[in-house]
């Protein structure tokens, strides 16, 4: 059931959203010029993962040519889509001057009393019922719809009593900030990553002097190798779409969508071994898939490898490895170096990015004359995997807990009194520390 059709407790009520607050206004007496700077926030400022504050420019008045005048204690809602329908808000709770601007493209929402927390109503707004409800009111030409103020001020929001509001409130943002502390840790993991992969590739384990090669500095028994000499390169292909038959089945089928984790569990689309004979090929465990064809390489170079036999499409390369390293290091060494490879893509007739098969045969990468060196390297980077994997399970977990306790405490449906989050408060503050 939908939020916005609940059953509220009995001693709470429907309201809208404009009888506690306003759009903030500014005032005509009101000089800006008198101010050396003025706070500015773009929309690229403005969070859209549940932090409160936007990152500030400080302009002069001068340089401010257009604007949305808001004020501390402000909720600043992203009113164009998609900004609206991926929670771009703010929470003005600081603030270096006594007013700021933002772009045009936000509603600020100020409250008309200090009987209504603007710290719910930022909740509030992240409710995904609450985002649909709105969404289905925006106005104008696709693709630049926008969230009329009156529809703001109309939404249904149940009345609660100030010090419920501020109890409900102070909860919320305990799971937020847990959630943040996990954000927070998962980052720090994979800059540690990034870092540890730039030494390993260029320093090794063995404490060796350097050596400078085609490919950049390299540990002196290093030697660059090309993927053709590590690897057998296999091609995919997609089975007939019209034939049901192919796309019922327990194989996973891999596309350059599936690519977007180190290591490859399963994938969306799976196929049956029909399916496979008429049209695929299986990789084997440690395989290397690779995309070589598709728009996903703009920004990124979709690389993993499989922790199972898997069937890929005509986009993707599996690069099995000749038994001398294992796929999990060639992933890893050829992620490293993601810049010297991307930067032999070229763009098809239709202006599809591709990488031609030439480019990945000789693509050489940093390999130590000892393979059990490289294995100590896997379990390193393996290690910092896991570590990345845990924050983001316990940040989603949080953020499962943060909807569920959203939807059952505006509705009443459970108390704060009821809810012990102190473990969870202490988390976060351990969680800034490390």
């Amino acid at each position: 059931m939908s939020l916005l059709d609940a059953q509220l407790r009995e001693d709470r009520q429907w309201s809208r959203v404009g009888d506690g607050y306003e759009v903030t206004k500014k005032q005509r007496s009101l000089d800006r010029a008198t101010f050396p700077t003025i706070p500015f926030a773009a929309m690229e400022a403005i969070p859209q993962n549940g932090t409160y504050l936007p990152a500030f420019t400080m302009k002069a008045p001068d340089e401010i040519a257009s604007g949305t005048y808001f004020e501390r204690g402000d909720v600043l809602v992203g009113k164009i889509t998609p900004s609206f329908e991926n929670g771009k808000q703010a929470l003005v709770q600081e603030l270096a001057a006594p007013f700021g601007y933002a772009t045009t493209e936000v509603i600020p929402l100020h409250p008309r009393s200090d009987q209504h927390d603007p710290r719910l109503l930022f909740f509030y707004l992240l409710h995904p019922d609450v985002r649909h409800y709105v969404t289905e009111r925006m106005e104008g030409s696709t693709g630049r719809k926008r969230v009329p103020e009156n529809v703001l001020l109309d939404l249904p929001i149940p009345a609660i009593d100030p010090d419920d509001q501020i109890a409900i409130a102070n909860a919320l943002e305990v799971v937020q900030r847990a959630s943040a502390a996990e954000a927070d840790c998962e980052r720090t993991a994979r800059n540690l990553k990034r870092a540890a992969k730039r030494e390993l590739f260029t320093r090794g384990l063995r404490g060796e002097a350097q050596k400078e090669t085609e490919i950049g500095l390299v540990p002196e028994s290093w030697e660059p190798r090309t993927v053709l000499d590590l690897c057998e390169i296999q091609s995919g292909g997609t089975p007939r779409k019209s034939v049901s038959e192919y796309w019922v089945g327990e194989i996973p089928w891999a596309s350059g969508k599936d690519l977007k984790v180190p290591t490859l569990h399963d994938t969306i689309d799976h196929v049956s071994q029909d399916g496979v004979d008429a049209g695929s090929r299986i990789a084997p465990v440690d395989a290397v898939l690779i995309l070589v064809r598709g728009m996903g390489l703009a920004k990124d170079l979709p690389v993993a490898v499989i922790s199972r036999p898997m069937a890929f499409n005509q986009d993707l390369k599996a690069l099995v490895s000749r038994g001398e390293f294992s796929g999990t290091y060639i992933r890893s060494a050829i992620y490293s170096a993601k810049d010297r490879l991307l930067s032999r893509i070229v763009p098809s007739a239709h202006g599809t990015m591709t990488l031609n098969l030439d480019d990945i045969e000789t693509f050489k990468i940093p390999c130590p004359s000892d393979p059990a060196e490289a294995d100590e390297i896997v379990k390193i980077l393996n290690a910092l995997d896991r570590k990345i994997d845990l924050h983001k399970q316990k940040r989603a977990v949080l953020e499962d807990l943060f909807k569920a306790l959203l939807h059952k405490l505006i509705t009443g449906e459970i108390r704060v009194a009821d809810l012990d989050l102190s473990a969870l408060g202490k988390a976060s503050l351990e969680g800034i520390a490390a």
